[in-house]
């Protein structure tokens, strides 16, 4: 399997789990049409449709593409956080009950672990 060459930034993040600092992403406030994609394998993640302002400081998308995101039960069991299904990828974090959108769910995701296509 392919996979892009990454920054040390990005392998802390995607690789280790990481997280970048809020509100500092390319992401965050981005709203243009088109399909955000795995940095590390380039696997469709989200549609620009499902991406919402939520205020959190990170990108966030209240639905993904069809088994394109794996979700894993954080080990301190209060969280549950998302990798890409294909490689593995560190994204985020998804929440839901909050109330933002009507499908109820917010995936939180790092902007450096998103690539964008138009």
């Amino acid at each position: 399997m392919y996979f892009n060459k990454l920054t040390d930034e990005e392998k802390r993040i995607i690789e280790n789990k990481g997280t970048e600092i809020p509100f500092s992403g390319k992401y965050n406030e981005f709203y243009e049409e088109g399909i955000f994609t795995c940095k590390k394998c380039n696997t469709p993640l989200f549609d620009s449709k499902s991406k919402f302002s939520s205020g959190c400081g990170w990108p966030s998308f209240d639905d993904n593409l069809s088994s394109a995101v794996k979700r894993i039960s954080d080990v301190d069991g209060r969280r549950v956080e998302i990798v890409c299904s294909n490689c593995g990828g560190h994204l985020g974090h998804v929440f839901e009950g909050e109330g933002f959108t009507s499908k109820n769910t917010r995936h939180c995701v790092n902007s450096i672990s998103l690539s964008f296509k138009k």
